[in-house]
């Protein structure tokens, strides 16, 4: 920290980004109140001092000329649509807060009395993961003024429930224990793009010995950096572990003594992998048979062994059962006994906030509807704007959306229809967001948001177990307002009674925490938490993360079984498969649609960006010039089509189609071909990939289905 006489001080914040690593940042700032240097936390086990590629040009983003900075309302006679780069300030005219605030409370009341409250939708994700900023104030106003709730689906709900199903909760493997590990498999999971701080354990785990393995259609960064890449077929991963299963259980390798202790249903498990053998999981994946074979027996006779899962591979119609299958690989061998062996989909099981206190359920007691609202899918925008409210068992049509912590027109699926839902002229739309995006092209009423450098919030993880305070570093640009600040006064304008609506940040924060009167969090697993620590120090481990915490090395576990389920009679009860099994996507190269459409489409994000975020700032742009644009193809199928390097080509399906710039890679499977999200604005015609993804839902969780996409190619 600087000393008290030098003219900088130094703040704590932490990355809200969606990102596992949750990095704590060192913030300096000037005299002036500018900030002037970000930097990793050295003093964080996981950070260790250092910042992706994405955030330690975080004031380029802080700072960016472009940035909104009061709010604005849509002038009279504009259209909603796609607007120019550059240009969309003149659709525009700069209004007050409290102008803004007045005209929106008015307008939501008045839909709300004429159509009802469930006309209402809120839609927002991770645009900012602190725990205040994701969900706390917002939560409350549409509790109260009875909304439709939003099922927040469009990441990672069908590994998360698939996990669950298995453990119970979600947990796992500690990042700072990979390094002890023999060998490690990322499966589905660009640590080297998306989990930089896991890496380095990784190279310290390698330099001991240990191999890495890559499982992914796609050759990332990486796959280059690995032992060996298995570049699989998408949508065959619940196929591969199966075949692995089946290697492990013909040639004796599984955990006798750990499966009778800790596991429910295994001889269910084994009878479903006997017909997964490694000739018929060759035809599906596309490795060879002895590749299956030479994987299980590595995976299992290596000690420890750890799986990195992300949640890439379920973001397909059997994304649930991959998820699963891949899941109940470390239990079938033991591998939770050792120290860096198990695996890690997700650690934010771990952090234990009160979220009754935060988001207040019981609001909606308190509304219009006297009762919970519907529930609204997210993966299926493009549903609820244009056909929700058709059948009058659905409720009423949605006749307001509310979009915070997400830019729905570049990342929703079925671009196509979700952009005719936003461009109803009856459809009142207020935006929330740092940048004019896809998404407020549609708004009626755009409002400038904070950067996490701009306000105070509570920060977890999905990748370790430390909380940490995210202190505000400046005073927002302009008139940017923080998420807790904005639904506030929304409250307030709209006249809701109750105290809860003039909570603080700071407040917030305790209640979070549930502290008792001593300054302790007493939440569970968090009870070593003092508000005066993490003032202090930034971070805290949670309590359960001793030097030797190995998850799952003995029970119970916190499924209905009390043991890690392979059978799940939760899943059965519900008419579903209790076991993994392979069914192939309908739209794969097994499908009819396939004589049509033969190519399956890898739709990716940028390595350089966080799903949309960042990607309207020049310097990641320039990062990511060498693919943007691109539809990447295997020479084999260019050839088939007589398509050049750097030949212009259509990309396209029944949902749409886009023009793009064929880019040979020969690093791709046959039959499989690989483009970049972006925000529509940027591309001819402003659509961007997801104007050919579809919102069929994943088998579990009603996740969306992008990585289940056939296409054709044609030269334009």
């Amino acid at each position: 920290m600087a000393s008290s006489c030098s003219p900088l001080r130094v703040v704590h914040t932490a990355c809200s980004h969606d990102c596992p690593d949750s990095c704590g940042v060192l913030v300096t700032v000037n005299q002036e109140g500018r900030a002037v240097k970000i930097a990793g936390d050295p003093a964080h086990p996981v950070t260790n001092g250092f910042l992706c590629g994405k955030v330690a040009r975080y004031l380029d983003r802080v700072y960016a000329p472009d940035r909104l900075l009061y709010p604005l309302r849509r002038k009279a006679g504009v259209p909603k649509g796609p607007l120019p780069r550059g240009q969309e300030s003149q659709a525009f005219e700069r209004i007050s807060w409290d102008e803004a605030l007045d005209a929106i409370a008015a307008r939501l009341r008045a839909v709300s009395e004429q159509y009802g409250p469930e006309s209402i939708l809120p839609y927002s994700y991770a645009g900012t993961t602190g725990v205040l900023g994701y969900g706390s104030m917002d939560r409350r106003f549409f509790h109260r003024i009875g909304a439709s709730r939003l099922d927040r689906t469009i990441c990672a709900e069908a590994g998360g429930q698939a996990w669950n199903s298995v453990y119970g909760v979600k947990i796992g493997t500690p990042t700072e224990d990979f390094r002890h590990a023999r060998l490690i498999l990322a499966w589905g999971a660009n640590i080297h793009g998306n989990n930089i701080h896991l890496w380095p354990m990784i190279e310290q785990a390698r330099r001991n010995g240990a191999r890495l393995i890559v499982i992914d259609p796609y050759r990332t960064r990486t796959a280059a950096l690995a032992d060996w890449h298995i570049a699989i077929r998408p949508g065959t991963d619940v196929a591969l572990a199966l075949g692995i299963m089946h290697v492990i259980l013909r040639e004796g390798l599984e955990d006798r003594a750990y499966l009778a202790l800790m596991t429910h249903g295994f001889d269910e498990l084994a009878a479903r992998a006997r017909d997964y053998t490694p000739e018929r999981v060759a035809h599906w994946t596309g490795l060879t048979a002895a590749e299956v074979e030479q994987l299980a027996r590595e995976y299992a006779t290596t000690h420890p062994a750890a799986i990195r899962m992300n949640y890439g591979l379920q973001r397909v119609e059997n994304g649930g059962a991959a998820a699963r299958a891949v899941a109940m690989l470390p239990a079938l061998t033991g591998a939770w006994k050792h120290r860096g062996g198990g695996a890690q989909l997700s650690t934010s099981g771990g952090f234990k906030w009160n979220k009754q206190a935060l988001e207040r359920p019981d609001l909606q007691m308190f509304s219009p509807l006297a009762r919970e609202a519907r529930l609204v899918n997210m993966s299926l925008l493009g549903q609820a704007l244009t056909e929700l409210g058709s059948d009058p068992h659905d409720g009423p049509r949605v006749h307001a959306l509310f979009v915070y912590n997400s830019n729905p027109a570049t990342i929703a699926p079925n671009q196509p229809a979700v952009r005719r839902g936003l461009a109803r002229p009856d459809l009142f739309a207020v935006v929330h967001d740092l940048f004019f995006t896809d998404t407020t092209d549609y708004a009626d009423f755009v409002l400038p948001a904070t950067t996490f450098h701009e306000h105070t919030d509570l920060q977890g993880a999905y990748g370790h177990y430390y909380a940490q305070l995210s202190q505000q570093a400046i005073e927002p640009p302009g008139e940017a307002r923080s998420n807790v600040w904005l639904f506030g006064q929304l409250g307030q304008r709209i006249g809701f009674p109750e105290p809860c609506f003039r909570d603080t940040a700071e407040e917030m924060i305790r209640q979070a925490l549930a502290l008792d009167d001593h300054g302790h969090s007493t939440n569970p697993g968090m009870e070593n938490i003092r508000i005066d620590d993490l003032q202090a120090r930034g971070h805290i481990p949670l309590a359960f993360q001793t030097e030797d915490f190995r998850p799952f090395a003995c029970g119970p576990v916190p499924t209905p079984s009390g043991k890690i389920e392979f059978y799940s009679e939760s899943l059965a009860a519900a008419g579903l498969d209790p076991l993994p099994g392979f069914v192939p996507p309908a739209e794969s190269r097994w499908s009819q649609n396939a004589k049509r459409y033969p190519l399956e489409l890898l739709p990716r994000k940028n390595d350089n960006y966080v799903n949309s975020t960042f990607a309207n700032l020049p310097g990641h742009r320039k990062m990511e010039a060498r693919t943007s644009q691109r539809i990447e193809m295997h020479p084999q199928d260019a050839a088939a089509r007589s398509i050049a390097e750097g030949e212009t080509v259509r990309v396209y399906n029944d949902r749409g189609s886009l023009t793009l710039t064929a880019m040979l890679n020969p690093s791709l499977p046959a039959g499989v071909v690989a483009a970049r999200l972006d925000w529509a604005k940027f591309h001819p015609g402003a659509a961007n990939v997801n104007v050919l993804t579809s919102e069929r839902l994943t088998d579990l969780g009603g996740g969306p289905t992008f990585y289940s996409t056939l296409v054709e190619v044609e030269k334009e």
